[in-house]
């Protein structure tokens, strides 16, 4: 069993003229929700073997609020900014098989479509209830949480992942 956390960034200041995309980084407000979510994964116990992070300043931010909260090992990546649910796919795939949970740290419009198309058709009405939420909309510090039954990392398919949980910081 493998569970992966798609955590998108927190809210970031808005692009202007006068800072590049790649630099922006978060607002109090994004802090405080990127915090809250950080505080929900250590309630609930979850444990993160390793997060790969894309290594913009929004989403090293966002990671660093994780990390304040658990312990995990973490690798920056520069092809996971603003990356396609592809990379992000190859990304998940390429982890190591002695990593039980990953979290990829990173941007929309990539990672709703990726929970989108890992997530299996629900089986019971709350996973139903996730889904719905999940193609609502994927705001800023959401995060999706879903198990594979596989033993590698390599293994995960399209359409295979259980949504365990979807969480918005409106929900905390």
């Amino acid at each position: 069993m493998k569970r992966l956390f798609l955590l998108r960034h927190a809210k970031a200041q808005p692009a202007d003229g006068g800072t590049e995309d790649f630099d922006r980084t978060l607002m109090l407000s994004g802090m405080q929700d990127g915090a809250a979510m950080a505080r929900y994964l250590r309630k609930n116990e979850h444990k993160i073997d390793l997060i790969l992070c894309s290594s913009a300043a929004r989403t090293t931010q966002t990671a660093e609020l994780v990390l304040h909260e658990l312990e995990s090992d973490i690798e920056y990546r520069e092809n996971l900014y603003l990356a396609e649910p592809a990379k992000i796919l190859a990304a998940i795939r390429g982890a190591p098989a002695a990593v039980e949970s990953l979290m990829i740290v990173g941007h929309n419009p990539g990672m709703e479509q990726c929970a989108t198309l890992l997530a299996r058709e629900p089986v019971r009405r709350k996973e139903r209830a996730r889904h719905e939420a999940l193609e609502e909309k994927f705001p800023t510090s959401a995060l999706a949480i879903l198990d594979f039954d596989v033993g590698r990392w390599r293994d995960v398919a399209e359409g295979s992942g259980k949504l365990a949980d979807f969480v918005r910081p409106k929900d905390l």
